[in-house]
Order: C-alpha cells, then sequence, then structure tokens
C-alpha cells in the first residue's frame, strides 16, 4: 500500500498508540522515519524502536501511567512545504518540545540545526 504522506502515518499511528495505551506499536519500515524515531529516542520521547525486514517495531514511552508524547504535529504537508532559515527554527512549547527538520546535513533537530546554522524544511513538532 502506498501513502501519500508517510510521516503524517507515523505520528498518527503513534498518537493512536498512546490513547489506547498500546507498549508497543509497528510501522512500515523506511530511512525517513527511522531518522525521526532516532531524534524521539535520543530526545526521550520513546524507549526504543528496533529495525526489523519491512517494519519498525516502536516501544512507547510513559510516565506516571501518561504519555510521554503530549502532542505531535505535522507541520509541512505534501501539498503545502514550509522551509525555514535558522533563525526561523520555532521553539516549540518554551523549550520543552522539539522541532524535527530535514536539512541538506540529513535529519535534524531544531537545536541543533540551529547551532549549526542550517535551516530545512520543517517537518514536525514534538511535545
Amino acid at each position: 500500500m502506498q501513502l501519500t504522506d508517510p510521516i503524517a502515518d507515523l505520528l498518527t499511528r503513534i498518537r493512536n498508540a498512546h490513547l489506547a495505551r498500546h507498549k508497543e506499536v509497528s510501522i512500515p519500515k523506511s530511512r525517513l522515519k527511522e531518522e525521526i524515531l532516532r531524534i524521539l529516542k535520543e530526545e526521550g520521547f520513546i524507549n526504543d524502536y528496533v529495525v526489523e525486514e519491512r517494519e519498525l517495531k516502536v516501544f512507547l514511552k510513559y510516565y506516571n501511567g501518561q504519555p510521554v508524547i503530549k502532542g505531535l504535529q505535522k507541520i509541512s504537508k505534501p501539498s503545502r512545504r514550509i522551509y525555514v532559515k535558522a533563525k526561523e527554527i520555532p521553539i516549540v512549547r518554551n523549550g520543552l518540545g522539539i522541532a524535527i527538520l530535514s536539512t541538506p546535513k540529513g535529519i535534524m533537530e531544531g537545536r541543533q540545526a540551529r547551532k549549526e546554522n542550517i535551516g530545512g524544511e520543517l517537518i514536525c513538532e514534538v511535545w
């Protein structure tokens, strides 16, 4: 099955799994999704993820029974891409959240891209 927006599908699957209080969720595999999950793991929003042959298994993180991820928002869409310069990268929820960007140097978290003075396509925000 071909998806028109695989990143929106990734975010929706994580959001729905959290609402249903699942411990893990399976997502069709792609390198872009793998990079986004790597950033979510580094920033402490998910416990871990496992790369299998055709899918990614994401182990969700909870604190006192509540999901660590309070919100996920897709910013750039296939119909309307949003590009930002390094100085325009948003600070999500006063620094409690993260912005994920696609830059010429790969997928990066907003603080890292700002530090390296690189702009790019604003993919999503997580808090």
